[in-house]
């Protein structure tokens, strides 16, 4: 396999491991303390109106629904944690994946949060760091548990590709 295979695969597998730990998480969390999951719904609206050119909106839920955005926001979610996972890599290298550290990839995973309090949270009616939520402070300790999660995750699903023979 060529390198450029071999790093493709690996972001593949170490992305969506991450974001499947995330997801786990989201179920514990719903079952153990009755904290809904998150709505991917909301993220497929939003990606189902660029299109037409609609970035931002007031409000995601009063956004009218699109057809898909269930699918659309599933795609989204597991697309983007493919997509830190190859950026993690491009900064620590293809090295990493063959003997990850922790901390790498927590620090890169509590990073990440910045796209959803910069870019996510605004253009979705929530505001900067979900300020226009009803309980801001709650909103944004959750996106950074969250994102830590995905950086534990991130290591978890490296170690589990580089024990992969091949």
């Amino acid at each position: 396999m060529s390198e450029g295979w071999e790093l493709a695969a690996r972001a593949v597998l170490i992305g969506s491991g991450a974001t499947l730990a995330t997801d786990l998480w989201a179920r514990l969390l719903k079952y153990a303390f009755g904290v809904p999951p998150p709505d991917w719904r909301m993220v497929g609206r939003w990606f189902g109106h660029m299109p037409g050119g609609r970035f931002v909106h007031r409000s995601m839920a009063r956004a009218a629904p699109v057809r898909g955005e269930l699918a659309m926001g599933w795609i989204a979610h597991y697309a983007i944690g493919i997509v830190y996972a190859a950026v993690l890599i491009a900064i620590a290298g293809v090295a990493w994946t063959r003997q990850p550290t922790l901390v790498p990839a927590l620090l890169f995973g509590l990073a990440t949060v910045a796209f959803p309090f910069l870019l996510m949270q605004p253009c979705m009616g929530a505001g900067f760091a979900a300020s226009n939520m009803p309980a801001p402070n709650r909103a944004r300790l959750r996106s950074v548990l969250n994102h830590a999660v995905f950086g534990v995750g991130l290591y978890a699903a490296a170690l589990l590709v580089a024990w992969m023979p091949g």
